[in-house]
């Protein structure tokens, strides 16, 4: 994020335009690009580097059960986040307000068909069994 922005008055400004998502998701979705850089930007010698949509959604994926564990899709849900396209949602709302930047590459499509929550989210957290049968419902959209 741009240090010369107030980056409260900038969220405000995006809560305004579009409410689909909680205040938390922009903030998270910001620490979650902090952990796809450190993982991805290694040739960067540590330096914060471009990360691709692929990149950024594992590491939201590698943050979420990180910070929320179980209760991932829970909180998600909450913020109003059902799949990865509201990634790119988030991401690309921050990116026409300045506070992320992007490459003439990056576009909204980098984040469709990232992952499936339930795998990505629940079936770390099911007994073995239950992981091998249980079939997540189609979310109503």
């Amino acid at each position: 994020m741009q240090p010369s922005l107030n980056v409260e008055e900038v969220l405000e400004t995006i809560l305004a335009k579009d409410n689909r998502y909680h205040r938390d998701a922009y903030y998270f979705v910001r620490d979650a690009l902090d952990v796809a850089q450190r993982k991805f930007s290694k040739a960067a010698k540590g330096k914060p580097a471009h990360v691709s949509g692929q990149q950024l959604l594992e590491g939201i994926r590698e943050h979420s059960l990180e910070q929320f564990g179980p209760l991932t899709m829970m909180v998600l849900e909450e913020w109003g986040v059902r799949r990865c396209e509201d990634f790119g949602e988030l991401v690309f709302n921050m990116v026409e307000s300045s506070l992320l930047g992007k490459t003439d590459k990056d576009s909204r499509e980098d984040f469709k068909g990232g992952y499936e929550f339930f795998e990505a989210f629940r079936k770390p957290y099911l007994p073995k069994a239950k992981a091998q049968v249980v079939k997540p419902v189609a979310p109503v959209s």
